[in-house]
């Protein structure tokens, strides 16, 4: 019996010790393109061509999107201004995470845009908002890794 026991601990640190060889690089590159693509797929609804946002976003959130504080819902403040803040986040800060370029700076955009979706739409925050908001938060911490540009940049102290 306790050959078992040995060997099937051996096994399970030989599988951990495979696992632990996985570049945090690698991870973190899986991790930038995971959160980047559901925004950045959403950015693309957004756009009728260069710089025109189509007419329906102004619309949902001056009309149809409500901030939901203190069990009221509240209409949008500068409803064209989140509109347009919003649809180029949603470009501007996935092509930078994937491409690994101020990485902290664009998870951190993507976290505050999580924050003010998942006030606009409560509902989504089990399936979409917490990991979206876990994803970005891991990118703040531990920032792009070496593949990435912002490896490239020089360090600044």
């Amino acid at each position: 019996m306790n050959t078992v026991v040995e060997r099937g601990t051996g096994l399970l640190h030989r599988f951990d010790a495979l696992l632990a060889s996985i570049p945090p690089s690698l991870a973190l590159l899986v991790l930038r393109i995971a959160l980047a693509v559901p925004f950045f797929r959403s950015g693309l609804t957004k756009w009728d061509g260069f710089l025109s946002l189509s007419p329906s976003v102004n619309y949902l959130f001056a009309n149809e999107f409500k901030l939901h504080l203190f069990g009221q819902a509240l209409d949008f403040p500068f409803p064209t201004l989140a509109a347009w803040g919003s649809s180029l986040g949603e470009i501007v800060f996935p092509v930078l995470l994937v491409a690994g370029l101020f990485t902290r700076f664009a998870a951190f955009g993507v976290l505050l845009m999580t924050a003010v979706i998942q006030l606009t739409i409560p509902d989504g925050w089990a399936n979409f908002h917490l990991p979206w908001a876990a994803m970005a938060l891991a990118l703040v911490v531990y920032g792009g890794g070496r593949i990435s540009a912002d490896a490239l940049l020089p360090a600044v102290r």
